[in-house]
């Protein structure tokens, strides 16, 4: 008995001895990657011009987890990349520094966008979802493999989708002034999408998106005045056959317009002439 007492206890003290040592032999490998990524010439381009500048970080390459996972999506090529940053920097970020300052989008932006090749059909909708933004720090732009950069109504598409998803950002800073939503507010609508753009208008709403209700409402003015130049907006405008919705419209336009000079010394009309002529020249 008590030979087996002195075995249990050697073996107790080897034990002790054991879990006191040093037991770096067994933990294993670090999980996280420590690793320099390797960078091709795309993503040093896109590093010297959106993340050095500006903390701006464009995902392209992405697994499931980034996007939502209930929709069919898919990273874009390689080759659609570039055009597309291309395109938000000089006809978003340029403009805007022009005008608001080189400090503008550096203090107010998303800090990443994520690029998908594929459409985002909404289940249940007759709709497609272009962009989202998620509280203001992240934008994802879809179907940029299907853009067309010979035809500048393919090229506004991506860039309409930032301008409205901005404007939000903008209104998340600064709120717009609730008097917007009381303009006509007796025809927003959850089923919008039954709507075209021309009955919209008739209404008092830039597009039938921005009846859907107003902070929609709002930023699809912006979103429509920035991706058109002056006379082109006008020209929609002017084509409105309800003279009270035209009155509407420009009653709106005029609120957007006071809301970027007096909250950040913004003339939007200079701003939308830098943004086309920018547009204009993205044209291959």
């Amino acid at each position: 008995m008590k030979n087996n007492i002195k075995i249990y206890l050697v073996c107790l003290i080897a034990l002790s001895y054991m879990a006191c040592s040093d037991g770096s032999d067994s933990v294993g490998a670090s999980q996280i990657d420590t690793n320099p990524p390797i960078l091709n010439t795309l993503d040093i381009w896109l590093r010297n011009n959106f993340v050095q500048p500006y903390n701006i970080e464009v995902l392209y390459k992405w697994d499931i987890n980034d996007t939502d996972v209930d929709r069919f999506l898919h990273p874009p090529f390689e080759a659609s990349v570039r055009p597309v940053a291309n395109a938000l920097q000089k006809a978003w970020i340029e403009p805007y520094t022009t005008v608001g300052g080189p400090d503008f989008i550096k203090k107010i932006a998303p800090r990443q966008f994520t690029f998908v090749g594929s459409f985002n059909f909404n289940p249940n909708s007759p709709t497609i979802t272009l962009g989202v933004a998620e509280a203001g720090t992240k934008i994802t732009l879809f179907n940029i493999d299907f853009l067309d950069f010979t035809d500048i109504n393919s090229i506004k598409q991506p860039l309409k989708t930032v301008q409205h998803e901005y404007g939000h950002i903008l209104n998340q800073n600064i709120p717009f002034d609730v008097s917007y939503g009381q303009i006509n507010p007796e025809n927003y609508t959850a089923q919008w999408f039954n709507r075209t753009d021309e009955e919209a208008r008739e209404l008092g709403y830039i597009t039938a998106y921005g009846s859907s209700q107003e902070g929609e409402d709002f930023v699809e003015m912006v979103s429509e005045m920035l991706t058109n130049s002056k006379a082109d907006f006008d020209a929609i405008v002017d084509g409105i056959v309800s003279d009270n919705a035209r009155s509407i419209i420009r009653q709106k336009e005029a609120i957007v317009a006071e809301y970027y000079l007096t909250n950040f010394g913004i003339d939007i009309y200079e701003l939308q002439d830098l943004i086309d002529k920018a547009t204009q020249d993205l044209v291959k």
